[in-house]
């Protein structure tokens, strides 16, 4: 079985929502070092989840790849 990464994401600029290409993921909160516990969510069959620790909603578009995010700039690469 091939191991898929993890598509991890911030939200320095404090949106509301972010939209996403993926539907499990790891929300960090903002980047290092005012990052909250980095924490795996999975939307299942939803299309929407909050952060339980930052609250942001992030919204799954299938439209944008696996590190795109609307708006911009949301991607924490982790290589």
């Amino acid at each position: 079985m091939a191991h898929t990464p993890t598509s991890h994401f911030q939200n320095d600029q404090g949106h509301p929502s972010i939209k996403i290409g993926v539907k499990r993921f790891m929300c960090v909160g903002a980047s290092f070092p005012l990052d909250h516990p980095h924490v795996f969510i999975n939307m299942g069959e939803e299309n929407e989840k909050y952060c339980p620790y930052c609250s942001t909603l992030y919204k799954f578009d299938s439209s944008l790849n696996s590190e795109e995010t609307f708006p911009v700039g949301c991607f924490l690469s982790t290589h």
